[in-house]
């Protein structure tokens, strides 16, 4: 019992949490990945044009997915459980096991 208690206490886990963190670090590795095959043919500097630059390429996918990323952790961690009444006969059953 004490374990099924502990784990409904426990802040952050629902899919907006996870979907949030493989957004970060799908952009992270898609920013690794780009880093190293950039500046072994062309400078740092030309990598980082490539975030500024009016063109649409992987590191603007980056930031996208970094933000978005950053938006679904936050709304995960800090989403208000909606109260819609008392427990139907499913839910009451799954809390008391």
């Amino acid at each position: 019992m004490g374990r099924w208690k502990e784990e409904k206490t426990r802040r952050g886990r629902n899919w907006m949490t996870a979907m949030g963190i493989l957004f970060l670090i799908t952009a992270a590795i898609i920013a690794l990945r780009d880093l190293f095959l950039i500046s072994t043919a062309y400078t740092f500097g030309f990598y980082l044009d490539n975030f500024v630059n009016s063109e649409i390429n992987n590191e603007k996918f980056v930031i996208a997915m970094t933000i978005g990323g950053g938006i679904l952790l936050f709304w995960g961690y800090y989403r208000k459980k909606e109260d819609y009444g008392p427990p139907d006969e499913h839910e009451w059953r799954r809390s008391n096991r």
